[in-house]
């Protein structure tokens, strides 16, 4: 995509509901939820991973009832989870191979499974919210995220997911955007530098910092020795919403403004602005909605933000387009990233 095509593709749009029973399965997709979190509580796909199996083998093995265990793992095969081969043995699918084994590291049943009890929670205050604009524990010690920072096995728990979440973003903006150019860039709100340890990786030329929190720099430069870029990698400790970014290049705000108001996320572009060089770029990436608004995921992932944050929500890539010509960047390109995720580029050019 180009600066002139700044839309968002619509291929998980939904089509036309002409069956009543359709309307009915929208309002059950709970049970496609509770399919793979009784999969995971069970350790169906840990099991699976030591040997495949038929339904009489698994349920034996897991101490399974011969009552809907075939049903059991039939959907779950239907969904893409498993996959059922000749004689009827059952294995895990590649994507439940690589994300749904404790101990992998693209493991993120933890993060599922905490994240499903309090986004849940949310979820049955959505009536609230609506009637008030209230979060789902409006109070900013209350909010869900801000808890896991008190806790460092569950603070551990969520970068490891999160890095398995995004960790397809990395290599894909690592090869999409033109790094030949630059020298230098800052992650904001980067963690523990996963996303800014694989750009390092691609590009050896360049150097990196992140600014977080403090409590993530431990976390930084454990991840950074693994990738053996700790040598070109800075961490920058502080709180944007107090502290001064710092300056690069490039600065990147990567699943970060969508947690901020509006004038915050205005305020952090101008801000990036002012800290990079002309020929500098701001590189913002959300799961933006499109600008149609008609693909239902993202704008279910924006409600959910409105439902965990007090500031929360997303938003389309002509607002952000918006903000960054209000700060003085020329918008060089807007393209899609694995994930559900936007990229807006605009580069400072006087």
């Amino acid at each position: 995509m180009t600066a002139a095509d700044n839309s968002v593709p619509t291929a998980s749009t939904a089509g036309p509901i002409d069956d009543p029973f359709d309307i009915m399965l929208v309002g059950w997709s709970f049970m496609r939820s509770k399919l793979l979190m009784t999969a995971l509580e069970l350790g169906l796909f840990e099991e699976l991973s030591k040997e495949p199996g038929t339904v009489g083998n698994i349920a034996s093995r897991l101490g399974l009832h011969e009552r809907g265990s075939t049903d059991f793992l039939d959907a779950l095969a239907a969904l893409g989870v498993l996959e059922r081969g000749e004689g009827g043995v059952y294995r895990n699918s590649p994507a439940a191979n690589r994300n749904l084994i404790p101990g992998q590291q693209g493991y993120v049943g933890g993060f599922l499974t905490m994240t499903t009890e309090f986004m849940g929670a949310g979820w049955e205050s959505l009536a609230t919210m609506l009637r008030t604009g209230d979060a789902h524990g409006q109070d900013a010690d209350k909010v869900p995220f801000a808890q896991i920072f008190r806790d460092p096995q569950r603070l551990r728990q969520f970068l490891s997911a999160m890095d398995s979440l995004n960790g397809a973003i990395g290599p894909e903006l690592a090869r999409r955007y033109d790094w030949s150019r630059h020298q230098s860039f800052v992650d904001i709100g980067g963690a523990r530098g996963n996303l800014a340890g694989t750009l390092l990786r691609a590009h050896p030329h360049l150097r990196g910092g992140v600014f977080d929190r403090p409590v993530m720099k431990p976390f930084l430069e454990e991840l950074a020795d693994e990738r053996g870029v700790l040598d070109r990698i800075a961490f920058h400790g502080g709180d944007f919403y107090v502290n001064e970014i710092p300056g690069a290049d490039v600065v990147i705000f990567g699943n970060v403004l969508h947690d901020t108001p509006v004038a915050t996320r205005q305020n952090l572009i101008a801000q990036a602005y002012a800290r990079i060089p002309v020929g500098g770029a701001v590189i913002v990436y959300d799961p933006m909605i499109d600008d149609e608004r008609r693909v239902a995921d993202n704008l279910l992932l924006s409600l959910t933000m409105m439902l965990q944050s007090p500031a929360g929500n997303e938003y389309t890539p002509s607002e952000c387009r918006g903000w960054m010509e209000e700060a003085g960047l020329e918008i060089e390109d807007v393209f899609s990233l694995p994930a559900h995720v936007t990229a807006v580029v605009g580069r400072k050019t006087a």
